[in-house]
């Protein structure tokens, strides 16, 4: 067919369509024209492997343009970057093209936005992978689509392959979208992070004949080190003294939304203009601080990776990461945003003694075991439809784990869903075995290969491009470690102590749950029993723990004392006092004390409240006993219980009021040693307001780490 190439066929040349969204100076980078030549074809398929910043999404943009104008009908792009592609999709109205998003915050929008593709007044429509799952989009606006589709587009298209970094099952939903298209649809595949084994699957995967258009992944304008440091203090003490050291403005990566507030907040302490920004925040806020970070309005952004794939800012400085991703590749990703269009950036990796155990977390709960998906389908045993309360009383996985499942079970054929229920098929489904243990060894290796790059001595940018399998990987000589000259290895030793206080002062929220959670006992319809109320008669009054377990504040002690030494340190009584008086100031105030019990550290937790309510000058009341379960055995500890439904019976079948008890009537502070899921705080208020309590002030020493409330 020919191509826009032609200018004797009267329609404009490809730079012309680059002008227009660049400027009258741009120019192809290298292999941008290929690609965009690969795909303007009926039939085409493509995939493009290239740095974060060459410019993908002005291929497919392009591309859409030329086929546009030939006649054909709109590109559909599926991507998890909906949320940042504002300035994306600004970039494709500069070529005239009507660009538009389905998701489940305009639902209202999908019948017109059906119409309007009808009626072929729309060239992009951009859904995520999880669309492809939602019944009403698959039975009303997916068969538009698949009849008018003139060019399909999946962006981030290594979380096809279970080989990559960033594996997501939604992303198999697309493979069963590819039969589905007429022969002349043209496909292009993009991603920033694919190594050869990456490369293979996801080219076998969009059929035969797939061009692969491959760059160079080392950027020249970037500055790597990595810089070990003992602990929280020592990193927050280090961002304070180097920040303002480093060119422009830039990202500050942390692994928790936690940790996004409390270095955001430190920063601000010492002068420096950083913001939090991470999921839980209103699309709004997210999108304010993103254009106030681009126009350069601020020092830093400290982000979760929810500012990742998808985010543009040529001119960023540094991207500085406060603990050490799970893989090198992600890894690559994430750093490869600073330094597109800026002479030198930097990327700084910090690494303390929590990295293993926050990425050991998020491996084990990343991927469910197939004995427990076993036991899901075993809970439909007997019934024709169950919901998600169920399973979670049934198998005792997060509700992350469960969803995973849960979508792998329907995309293998084991389960339909409909209306939020599940049911089970004829299928006699068998686990893939070997695929969990390759992808989880995968996952293992990673992390090994992100403890090497902390240590190495050698080329760090020839390291990561390595792993990649970048043909063209060689030594950067701009590294730290090429250079032999890198950041700061030290802090200030009176920096480092006014971190930790800083640490002991930062309170963590305790925000009350408000309902029963749906499946539990004597809770909702598929609770067993009679179907009672969800919500909470008299809910805790907001809350606050004094730290998070494990940082150089007071974690660290807390959670020693916890583990053995059997006494909290000298200070901590004080401390609290001094936090629930001078920053919490709870409304009402409290008028007197109690605390959780518990077999495993009830003379530790009630000796600290009796200390604290003498501090406090409040009468402690011991109110509350650890009840045995149904034959007399004790209960489970609340640890070990992975969702809010197991949480949540546990915690009922554990606690009781003292029956020798006499309940005061005023508000009281409820306290425990650490608060995880925050049911035993729930249950335990809701036993002590039926006791007769005023409103119950829940305090904890610590928030578990990595806490999913």
């Amino acid at each position: 067919m020919p191509t826009d190439l032609d200018p004797a066929l009267g329609a404009p040349p490809l730079e012309d369509h680059l002008r227009t969204m660049l400027g009258p100076d741009a120019g192809f980078r290298d292999g941008q024209r290929e690609a965009i030549e690969a795909v303007v074809g009926d039939g085409a398929r493509a995939l493009v492997v290239q740095r974060t910043g060459w410019g993908k999404s002005l291929v497919y943009w392009i591309a859409t343009r030329v086929r546009r104008d030939e006649g054909r009908g709109p590109t559909l792009i599926v991507s998890p970057l909906l949320s940042l592609m504002r300035n994306q999709i600004a970039m494709a109205a500069r070529l005239g093209l009507n660009a538009v998003t389905i998701n489940s915050g305009n639902v209202g929008e999908w019948r017109e936005i059906e119409a309007r593709l009808e009626r072929n007044e729309i060239d992009v429509l951009l859904i995520s992978p999880e669309r492809l799952a939602n019944e009403g989009f698959v039975s009303r606006v997916l068969p538009a689509i698949e009849r008018t589709i003139g060019l399909l587009v999946i962006d981030e298209a290594h979380c096809i392959s279970d080989w990559g970094h960033d594996f997501r099952p939604d992303y198999q939903r697309i493979g069963r979208l590819l039969p589905t298209l007429g022969p002349s649809v043209p496909v292009l595949a993009t991603t920033a992070t694919a190594n050869d084994r990456v490369v293979a699957d996801v080219a076998a995967q969009l059929g035969e004949r797939v061009a692969v258009i491959r760059g160079a992944l080392a950027r020249d304008t970037l500055r790597l080190d990595a810089i070990p440091l003992a602990d929280q203090a020592e990193r927050l003490a280090w961002l304070a003294e180097n920040l303002p050291r480093l060119p422009g403005s830039g990202i500050v990566y942390c692994l928790t939304v936690a940790d996004t507030e409390r270095v955001a907040n430190w920063l601000q302490s010492q002068g420096i203009d950083a913001r939090a920004y991470n999921g839980p925040m209103a699309q709004a806020d997210r999108e304010q601080l993103e254009d106030g970070l681009i126009a350069n309005e601020m020092k830093a952004l400290v982000a979760t990776v929810a500012l990742g794939m998808g985010f543009d800012k040529p001119d960023l400085g540094f991207v500085v990461h406060y603990q050490r991703p799970g893989s090198a590749i992600a890894y690559y990703q994430q750093v490869g945003r600073a330094g597109r269009a800026v002479e030198r950036a930097y990327g700084i990796l910090l690494s303390g003694r929590e990295d293993d155990e926050i990425a050991d977390y998020f491996l084990r709960t990343a991927f469910p075991p197939a004995d427990r998906m076993r036991d899901l389908l075993a809970a439909l045993d007997g019934v024709e439809s169950a919901s998600i309360g169920r399973f979670q009383r049934a198998v005792n996985l997060t509700r992350g784990q469960l969803d995973q499942a849960l979508k792998q079970l329907e995309l293998d054929g084991a389960l339909t869903k409909t209306g939020g229920r599940w049911s089970r098929t004829a299928l006699d489904w068998k686990p893939d075995e070997e695929r969990i243990e390759r992808v989880t060894k995968t996952r293992r290796a990673e992390l090994e290969q992100m403890r090497a790059y902390v240590t190495t001595d050698g080329c760090r940018m020839a390291f990561l491009t390595g792993l990649l399998d970048d043909p063209e990987t060689g030594i950067c000589g701009r590294c730290a470690n090429d250079v032999d000259k890198g950041m700061a290895r030290t802090v200030d030793p009176a920096r480092t102590r006014a971190a930790i206080d800083f640490l002991r002062r930062s309170l963590r929220p305790i925000e009350p749950r408000k309902r029963w959670v749906e499946g539990a006992a004597g809770v909702g319809a598929d609770s067993g029993g009679a179907a009672g109320s969800t919500v909470i008669a008299a809910p805790n009054e907001p809350g606050m723990a004094l730290c998070v377990a494990g940082d150089a504040g007071w974690g660290r002690d807390i959670v020693r004392a916890r583990s053995g030494d059997g006494r909290f340190p000298d200070g901590l009584v004080v401390a609290a006092t001094r936090a629930i008086r001078d920053q919490w100031q709870p409304d009402p105030a409290a008028e007197w004390v109690t605390s959780i019990p518990s077999r495993a550290a009830d003379t530790l937790v009630r000796g600290f409240a009796e200390a604290l309510a003498g501090e406090l000058k409040l009468p402690y009341v011991a109110t509350l006993v650890e009840a045995r379960a149904a034959g007399g055995d004790s209960p489970r500890p609340q640890a070990a219980m992975q969702n809010s439904v197991l949480q949540l019976e546990n915690a009922r079948s554990k606690l009781a009021i003292d029956p020798a008890a006499t309940i005061p009537t005023g508000a009281v502070l409820l306290v425990d040693d650490l608060v995880d899921s925050r049911w035993t705080l729930t249950v335990a208020g809701a036993l002590l307001r039926g006791a007769g309590s005023g409103p119950v002030l829940p305090f904890a020493l610590a928030e578990a780490r990595g806490r999913d409330g």
